[in-house]
């Protein structure tokens, strides 16, 4: 289990102005709550925290957070961002308490070079890379590792197949995949028409926008782009 600390001081004064004067003071707003407990608003220095959040795994890492003298176990929950600067607004802090459980997401770990790869020119694909758990705040793993070294093309290992410690609840559906080593993808070359080919032996080019009509009208394409 993974554990750093964090001093934090008390926040008095709440609402969007009062947290756009923090952040302009290179602070930013957080809480504190959990179980039986009365939410604690929170102040932490943005430049810390920054550095903090760049060493760890910030889903499955505990963070003891000192406030007056009082230290108390945590979990992040949510970090709310920025949607352009990136800055970060607000962070939720969950007390923990020992004994209860917590669900906590844990990075995924291949290990090792499949056999189908170094062989048989395979792909190694990896479609999950996060675990989610039900497990003691105490026994949080960092991570959990998988060896793939003796897969073959076309094997494949599943979120079933995953061994934990006692006491580790595995959360996501048993038939989730989690990894597979595909066949190397073959490259298909396109051979030139042979002379005198019907016409419609050639490839259909892609239509982009609307064309003419056949009254001879002008097609109105879009006039207004995507927006992520």
């Amino acid at each position: 289990m993974a554990t750093v600390s964090f001093t934090a001081q008390p926040r008095e004064n709440t609402g969007k102005g009062a947290a756009r004067s923090l952040r302009a003071r290179g602070q930013v707003p957080a809480v504190i709550y959990g179980h039986d407990i009365q939410p604690k608003s929170l102040s932490l220095n943005a430049r810390d925290l920054d550095k903090m959040l760049g060493h760890i795994q910030a889903e499955s890492t505990v963070i003891e957070v000192t406030v007056d003298g009082q230290t108390s176990k945590t979990l992040i929950r949510e970090i709310q961002r920025h949607p352009i600067k990136r800055q970060i607004l607000h962070v939720d802090f969950q007390a923990l308490v020992a004994g209860e459980k917590v669900t906590v997401n844990i990075p995924i770990t291949l290990l090792g070079i499949p056999e189908g790869v170094k062989l048989e020119g395979g792909v190694l694909e990896q479609s999950l890379r996060e675990l989610e758990i039900e497990v003691d705040p105490s026994s949080i793993p960092d991570h959990v590792e998988i060896d793939v070294s003796a897969l073959k093309i076309g094997d494949s290992i599943h979120v079933s197949d995953i061994k934990l410690p006692d006491g580790v609840e595995i959360l996501d559906d048993p038939e989730t995949s989690v990894a597979v080593v595909a066949a190397p993808r073959a490259v298909i070359e396109e051979t030139p028409a042979a002379e005198g080919a019907a016409p419609d032996a050639a490839a259909e080019p892609e239509v982009i926008g609307k064309g003419p009509t056949e009254e001879g009208e002008e097609g109105e394409g879009e006039d207004q782009g995507g927006k992520k």
